[in-house]
């Protein structure tokens, strides 16, 4: 083997280390911290159309605010709509498959704006 097959080598392997360290790093934050790791997911991919948050309004009159969606569905229903992908009657709405993680995060986050 050569000197510089080993160095590259080497260079290859301390960069798959530190990708598979941050990887590992980013799924234990998001597991430590489920309701704020929702709360990034809902902002990033619902609330264009849908309120988030314990006040606001929800700018597309189909979108029922995720802090009364427990008075329309039980929160456990909403885990295998997320699995399945998400799809509705009206074309504004995009099909959206959640990761098991993302969904436990995502009801977590949901669970904590709930109105009695």
């Amino acid at each position: 083997m050569s000197l510089r097959f080993v160095t590259c080598l080497s260079a290859y392997s301390a960069r798959a280390t530190i990708f598979a360290v941050a990887l590992g790093l980013s799924t234990v934050l998001a597991s430590a911290d489920p309701i704020s790791h929702g709360k990034a997911l809902v902002e990033l991919n619902c609330a264009r159309c849908h309120a988030i948050g314990k006040t606001d309004r929800s700018s597309h009159p189909d979108a029922p605010a995720f802090r009364i969606l427990s008075q329309r569905y039980p929160l456990t229903d909403l885990e295998e709509a997320l699995a399945e992908g998400i799809s509705t009657g009206h074309p504004d709405m995009p099909e959206w498959v959640a990761s098991p993680d993302q969904i436990e995060a995502i009801i977590a986050y949901i669970g904590s704006l709930q109105q009695p």
